[in-house]
């Protein structure tokens, strides 16, 4: 079992497996330009197998497949078919921006994938092309409709934006409503490779605008989950991501490995060492050491909110937010 030096059980492992992304999202990594870390600088897919292997065996049971864009990155359902005939059990997900998810997601399912995230900014064509800066709507949404046809569990992420999004904010939740899908709305979370441009709703801010047309109850906060949910009247259930609040880390059970070998702690800090060396040598034990090292030294909390708060400098396109 991991656990880090405030009493948290770390056994949630968020694998990138590409930084590449075919989209320029506003508050991701709008002017990022079409250059990338070398194929031989990745660790191939039988290198991260293996150390999927020895965090599985350290005790994580939850892996979120990430990006950039993971569908971009070759044979994923042969990795992810790795994963499941180690352990099946493993709570196997991805994060998508569903762009190719129709040619994929039979072949994601068949191999052990049992759900994935899809962030759905917006319903308007117009508006999802000012966002992504390219003509992706169609193509999401159809994604999105084969997953949920080949029996994958879907879940939507929206991040609110005055001026750009904010009014869908209750068309985004009836059209998830309608599929049996949850959402999460996500408070933008500041970062030097977003547009300077963009202004996030705060959560009273979205709950005032949910307010005015449904009722609902405060749930608070479901095991390590860094939502804060709330079920309507009906039963369906929505779920806020709050960075800027303290509960957001109280609980936190993640680590981040990149593409390239580096694992990271926490979402809003640069800091993390490499397993690549040991990975590559076939060196289990240095490598089991340095995932214990990383979950040793978590930070207790990110910057985002309080007395110092600071705009992170991670490049989420590297880590999957």
């Amino acid at each position: 079992m991991l656990i880090d030096s405030y009493d948290r059980v770390v056994d949630y492992l968020r694998v990138s497996v590409t930084e590449r992304c075919n989209f320029r999202c506003q508050y991701c990594m709008p002017e990022k330009p079409f250059s990338w870390v070398p194929k031989e600088n990745l660790l191939s897919f039988e290198e991260l197998f293996e150390f999927m292997k020895i965090a599985i065996d350290e005790g994580v049971n939850k892996i979120r497949i990430t990006g950039g864009e993971p569908l971009l990155r070759e044979d994923l359902d042969k990795f992810i078919k790795m994963i499941y005939d180690y352990k099946n059990d493993v709570d196997l997900a991805m994060t998508t921006n569903a762009f190719l998810l129709k040619g994929t997601a039979q072949k994601l399912k068949d191999a052990g994938l049992k759900r994935i995230n899809v962030s759905i900014d917006t319903l308007k064509p117009e508006i999802a092309q000012q966002i992504a800066q390219k003509d992706v709507l169609k193509n999401v949404l159809q994604g999105v409709d084969e997953a949920l046809k080949v029996g994958l569990k879907v879940k939507v992420n929206m991040v609110p934006m005055k001026t750009v999004n904010a009014e869908e904010i209750i068309d985004v939740l009836e059209y998830c409503k309608e599929r049996n899908m949850s959402i999460r709305f996500i408070e933008y979370m500041e970062n030097s490779f977003a547009s300077k441009e963009i202004k996030g709703l705060k959560s009273n801010e979205l709950l005032e605008i949910l307010g005015s047309k449904y009722e609902f109850k405060d749930d608070g906060f479901d095991g390590s989950s860094p939502s804060h949910y709330y079920t309507m009247k009906d039963g369906y259930r929505f779920g806020i991501i709050e960075p800027y609040e303290d509960d957001f880390c109280k609980k936190c059970n993640r680590i981040r490995l990149t593409a390239e070998g580096n694992l990271i702690p926490c979402l809003y800090f640069d800091e993390s060492l490499s397993i690549s060396k040991a990975i590559k040598a076939g060196d289990i034990k240095e490598a089991a050491e340095v995932l214990r090292e990383v979950v040793r030294t978590k930070p207790e909390k990110n910057r985002w909110g309080g007395d110092d708060a600071e705009v992170s400098t991670r490049a989420f396109y590297e880590t999957g937010g």
